[in-house]
């Protein structure tokens, strides 16, 4: 049983670095000179490299806002699973935690569904980037993860 908890721990901290370095980092879309995250919109012009801020539409706005819930409530699933894996009685059921984390694989795959669909189209932006990837490699690992902690029950 220990081997299976640290296996659910391990995969939980794994989800909540997915969607850390997804929120974070700065290539969900890229091309040849240009590279559009979720922050900023960079591009190389005369060999020097300039970043402004992601414009402010409204459907940015809600890719940046539910990614940051999906991290926040990742978050707050394995402190919760780590408090009901103290204070629980034996027998008990992860339910609390198995809704946040499901709640934050819906985030997540709402954010990468509006991000798809409402990208821009650039001619020089040709493909989706490693962090776009993550997002949506995040999604299913955390909707698992949601379903393992509804049927995982604590033993002694």
């Amino acid at each position: 049983m220990l081997f299976i908890l640290l296996g659910v721990l391990l995969l939980h901290l794994v989800i909540l670095i997915l969607l850390i370095v997804s929120t974070a980092a700065s290539a969900w879309s890229a091309g040849v000179d240009k590279s559009t995250d979720l922050w900023y919109h960079c591009q190389t012009t005369s060999g020097s490299y300039q970043c402004k801020h992601a414009s402010n539409e409204e459907w940015i706005q809600a890719v940046q806002a539910l990614m940051i819930l999906s991290c926040i409530f990742c978050f707050c699933a394995l402190i919760a699973f780590l408090y009901q894996l103290f204070r629980m009685v034996k027998g008990g059921q992860f339910f609390f935690t198995a809704i946040f984390q499901i709640l934050a694989s819906v985030f997540v795959m709402c954010g990468a569904i509006i991000y798809t669909v409402m990208r821009p189209d650039e001619e020089t932006i040709t493909h989706f980037g490693y962090a776009y990837v993550l997002a949506w490699v995040a999604f299913p690992l955390c909707l698992i993860s949601g379903l393992i902690y509804i049927v995982l029950r604590k033993t002694e």
